[in-house]
């Protein structure tokens, strides 16, 4: 195998793909380092180029429409984008102002919202961390089209549907689970296998998950997107939904250390004034190791290139004692 173009080097990174598709050799992405430090991810580039035309019919992107890539190149969910954009003749924004679709993470979508971005009549395409079903109907009453999808940077696409609770196997696609584990076989696999391939071709990166009986793909989380209290593990999937409903700014959900038990379920908010809401309702719906021990509030929580909100960063910043702690009950928002 030739060596790969290294997309990001190039001057012009998109024509650069364009170019190794031409002459055969692969190229060089890397991940957006939500779980860890970004690495390099090499994939053919038919591996991409072979789902345009899935993407086009699920999305109706063509060569009149104008899309909006909020995100940087380095994030592989903004490169793709461009590069369909590219392959479908559409024209490429920096701004939403006049945009037919775009391709952004659930924060850069709640940003949008928040700042009354004009999404009415655009399509959306949702991707990088879970959407959840209040943030897609936030959307959809805003005028949106809304599509999201689960994938890796090793992968590509896996699962997509409208919101984290409709996923369901992207075209192409087979999906199994095995021990709680996501396993993946496609033709948009990278060269790049991190994680484990078993000797049938299906891949798995670590993320965990359940396949139920009507296709529908639930997706669990990994890394920072669990939290070991005393021996047990509570999926921030499991909680974050429970809490989110009804606020006015954002919750995320980690471990904070604890001297015992190892961790303990902490929230952090993006609003102070949500602490009222989501603590009453942790009382109520949510009950041992599940029910945040912990309140703080960072306006503007760290994010990595992509988008994404870095929550081993976040995770790092509670440990250290840099968040300002939130109590239930109390107006007042004092140091750790």
């Amino acid at each position: 195998m030739s060596d790969p173009v290294r997309l990001l080097d190039a001057p012009d990174p998109v024509t650069a793909f364009f170019v190794a598709h031409e002459v055969g050799r692969p190229v060089l992405l890397r991940t957006s380092g939500s779980t860890g430090s970004p690495r390099g991810i090499v994939r053919t580039t038919e591996s991409w180029v072979s789902s345009f035309a899935q993407v086009r019919d699920l999305t109706r992107v063509d060569d009149r429409s104008r899309m909006w890539l909020p995100g940087s190149l380095a994030a592989t969910l903004t490169h793709f984008g461009a590069v369909l954009a590219r392959w479908a003749g559409a024209e490429v924004l920096a701004d939403p102002e006049g945009a037919t679709h775009a391709h952004l993470t659930p924060l850069q979508l709640r940003r949008a919202l928040d700042a009354g971005a004009p999404v009415g009549g655009m399509h959306l395409t949702v991707a990088g961390d879970r959407l959840d079903r209040d943030l897609h109907d936030r959307a959809v009453a805003a005028g949106a089209a809304v599509a999201h999808y689960y994938g890796a940077a090793e992968l590509s696409f896996v699962a997509w549907g409208g919101h984290a609770g409709d996923l369901r196997a992207f075209p192409g696609v087979e999906i199994r689970t095995r021990d709680g584990l996501i396993w993946v076989r496609s033709p948009y696999l990278a060269l790049t296998r991190a994680g484990r391939e078993a000797p049938d071709g299906f891949v798995t990166v670590g993320d965990r998950g359940v396949l139920h009986a009507d296709g529908r793909l639930e997706i669990a989380g990994r890394g920072p997107e669990a939290v070991t209290v005393g021996g047990a593990t509570v999926l921030v999937a499991d909680v974050e939904p429970v809490l989110r409903p009804g606020l006015a700014g954002d919750l995320i959900v980690l471990g904070a250390p604890h001297p015992d038990l190892g961790q303990v379920v902490a929230a952090v908010l993006t609003e102070p004034g949500d602490i009222a809401v989501a603590s009453s309702r942790a009382r109520a719906e949510l009950h041992g190791a599940y029910r945040p021990r912990r309140w703080f509030h960072a306006a503007r929580p760290p994010e990595t290139p992509a988008g994404k909100v870095d929550r081993a960063a976040l995770a790092e910043l509670v440990a250290r004692g840099a968040l300002p702690r939130l109590v239930p009950g109390r107006r007042a928002v004092g140091r750790r």
